[in-house]
């Protein structure tokens, strides 16, 4: 990855100098590969739990809205938090933030495979969240601070895989282990797998110092409910319709709180977030790209899960199955990204993977059948695997080292606001298809995600020449 040019690339230099000269850790690959696993087991917990909503209802006797809250609360706290928990692995160190995110994470899943009521399910699910956010940006800034160079750019390659056959790989286990042990299994697995983590983490991962200083809570505090009114008003423009009054009053408040939050930071004396971080073009281009590259990847799970087990009436399990082609795309994306990005640049990179997203997303509109969608939407998969990388790419090829937990968290804050306009948006596109099923009715749905995709690249194609001189 060629370094930017302009303030913030003399910034980058001269904050990595040292990190550049120190000896690589020998560690570094077995760290990556556990801290991806780990990254995983959070993006399973979302799909996992949702396949196995109907058992949860039926046993725990839950009302509708307790079932959409099982699911939802776990998305807010953990997108409401994660800038904090970014943060928070900057000052403390992010080696002490990763193990005390895990270890909320696995004593949350005990709690919630233990639970026989609603009222005890809830607020092990909102400890997940919080465990989750904790953990996800502290162990992304352990991963830049540890590699540099095109490695780095491999590595989150790598990162980037995983996390995207996580989501597919939770659709298959949630069928498997609700249909097998039972629906408290999809929280009990995360126990042994964390324990193992967090064992191999404690060996593994070196100790990295944090910066010192306070953790600005008015900030924080602002950051966090105003990400979760946002976040949940995408997720109600999907259920209730973007003009709908719930949409609109939790958007109000999401957008006016963002808006005394920037106001905040401008103003603080340790802010929660440098504001001259969020002007940097590669970290702005990163954060757009993240946002379509997420909202891309759940339209494919969400408008798929439908259109298998509705059209083609798939169980749960073999739709599980069918998105696994959906995941090794992905897998090959990220990884062959992350060898192309430092030769080519993420502007490149990332408007390829997006026109070949858009490619596999029309095709899977236009062809009625069920080999043409897995292959068109696994097409899909692979350019929006590259794009994940591409991301990361630009956004940390701008941010300095001991910024690399707070840039990790507004990476992964814009993932979930990605995930939850995704499922919003082409739920709202297919809307006729959610009610009475048919090709006609997902296509549009289809059709939508694929104009997303070729605008966006369209739009990285027609960047000003200045911008393009970042060198990204």
């Amino acid at each position: 990855m060629r370094a930017p040019e302009g303030a913030a690339g003399e910034r980058r230099t001269g904050a990595t100098r040292h990190d550049e000269a120190a000896p690589p850790d020998p560690r570094r690959w077995r760290t990556l590969g556990l801290l991806g696993v780990a990254q995983s087991m959070l993006i399973v917990d979302v799909t996992v739990v949702a396949i196995a909503l109907p058992d949860i209802q039926v046993d725990l006797g839950l009302d509708r809205a307790a079932v959409a809250w099982v699911a939802s609360i776990y998305a807010l706290l953990f997108g409401g938090l994660i800038l904090l928990g970014g943060k928070a692995a900057d000052v403390f160190g992010p080696r002490r933030v990763v193990l005390t995110g895990l270890t909320l994470f696995v004593a949350a899943s005990l709690w919630a495979g233990f639970s026989s009521t609603g009222e005890v399910l809830l607020p092990a699910r909102a400890l997940q969240g919080v465990g989750a956010a904790v953990m996800s940006p502290a162990a992304l800034s352990v991963i830049v601070r540890t590699f540099t160079g095109a490695e780095l750019t491999r590595a989150l390659g790598v990162w980037s895989a995983l996390g995207g056959a996580g989501a597919a790989l939770g659709v298959l286990l949630g069928g498997v282990l609700t249909a097998g042990p039972g629906w408290p299994w999809v929280f009990f697995v995360n126990v042994p797998v964390g324990v193992v983590l967090l064992i191999g983490l404690l060996r593994s991962v070196r100790p990295l110092p944090g910066s010192g200083g306070r953790v600005d809570t008015v900030g924080a505090t602002l950051v966090t409910v105003s990400t979760g009114a946002l976040v949940y008003g995408l997720v109600a423009a999907g259920d209730r319709g973007w003009l709908g009054l719930p949409t609109a009053i939790a958007a109000g408040a999401g957008i006016a709180g963002y808006l005394l939050f920037g106001r905040w930071i401008r103003r603080a004396r340790n802010p929660l977030v440098d504001p001259g971080l969020l002007r940097r073009r590669p970290v702005l281009r990163g954060l757009g790209l993240i946002f379509v590259a997420t909202a891309l990847m759940i339209s494919v799970f969400f408008l798929g899960s439908f259109a298998m087990q509705q059209l083609h009436r798939f169980t749960a399990l073999e739709t599980g199955l069918s998105f696994l082609p959906v995941a090794l795309g992905t897998v090959l994306g990220s990884t062959l990204a992350g060898r192309v990005v430092p030769r080519r640049g993420v502007r490149v990179v990332s408007a390829t993977g997006l026109l070949i997203a858009a490619a596999g997303l029309a095709a899977a509109a236009a062809i009625f059948s069920m080999t043409v969608l897995i292959i068109a939407t696994s097409l899909a998969g692979f350019g929006v695997g590259a794009v994940f990388v591409a991301a990361a790419g630009s956004l940390f090829s701008a941010v300095r080292p001991q910024e690399a937990g707070v840039g990790s968290g507004v990476l992964s804050t814009f993932h979930e606001f990605g995930a939850a306009a995704g499922v919003s948006a082409v739920s709202s596109a297919a809307a006729t298809a959610l009610l009475t099923p048919s090709f006609a009715a997902f296509a549009a749905g289809y059709w939508f995600a694929a104009a997303v995709a070729l605008v966006a690249a369209l739009a990285l194609v027609a960047e000003p020449r200045e911008t393009r001189a970042s060198g990204t």
